[in-house]
């Protein structure tokens, strides 16, 4: 309380907070260059400076590379798993410059993603050139690959192999007719318990 009976101004209320000396402070200056040069693993940092007899803690090391982790304020959020998804799956055709760089860079952190890259991009060349025939290589490659969502949907394909094959080499499609039957569903959806069949059959008709 004196400290508030003794302030000459409101400013002088407020206790500054300087932060505590530390013993690792001689050493963080290292740390921030090894952080900086790739090396993030706490432990293998901690191993160093035991190394050089640093009287450092792993709980200290820990805690200033955790600060050295957070993003600046100003950088700018990474990619979520809708707009990489979006990047992967549509043509790098539609992609604009400043997407095919976010992509580049986002396949070059993650090994496994840019493997699982390259099995979409094949089976794309598969589905719109009807390559069907090609299709058994293809899952061989992705059952070989072990990646846990892409393999597991290559292998369901082997339940029905002829039926996909076909669907991946013949010109003939039921999409126009699935559409239709969607659509009928959907107006149905919407009108019931307000109109019969009917009123159903007539709005299908002039649709």
């Amino acid at each position: 309380m004196l400290r508030y009976a003794n302030a000459s101004c409101w400013q002088d209320t407020f206790r500054e907070n300087r932060p505590r000396p530390s013993r690792l402070d001689p050493y963080k200056p290292y740390l921030d260059r090894r952080f900086a040069a790739g090396c993030t693993n706490v432990t293998q940092l901690h191993g160093e400076l035991l190394a050089d007899r640093a009287p450092a803690t792993y709980q200290m090391v820990r805690a200033h590379i955790a600060t050295l982790r957070v993003a600046p304020p100003n950088a700018p959020p990474p990619p979520t798993v809708r707009q990489v998804t979006g990047w992967l799956t549509r043509h790098p055709a539609a992609l604009s410059d400043e997407e095919r760089a976010d992509l580049k860079n986002v396949l070059v952190h993650c090994p496994e993603l840019d493997a699982a890259a390259g099995h979409v991009r094949d089976f794309r060349e598969i589905l719109t050139n009807h390559l069907g025939a090609t299709l058994p290589a293809w899952i061989d490659a992705v059952d070989a690959s072990q990646l846990p969502g892409l393999t597991n949907f290559a292998l369901h394909m082997l339940r029905d192999l002829n039926a996909v094959t076909a669907g991946l080499t013949l010109e003939w499609s039921s999409g126009s007719i699935g559409g239709a039957v969607h659509r009928i569903k959907k107006i149905k959806r919407q009108l019931y318990g307000r109109a019969g069949f009917e009123l159903l059959r007539k709005m299908i008709l002039l649709q």
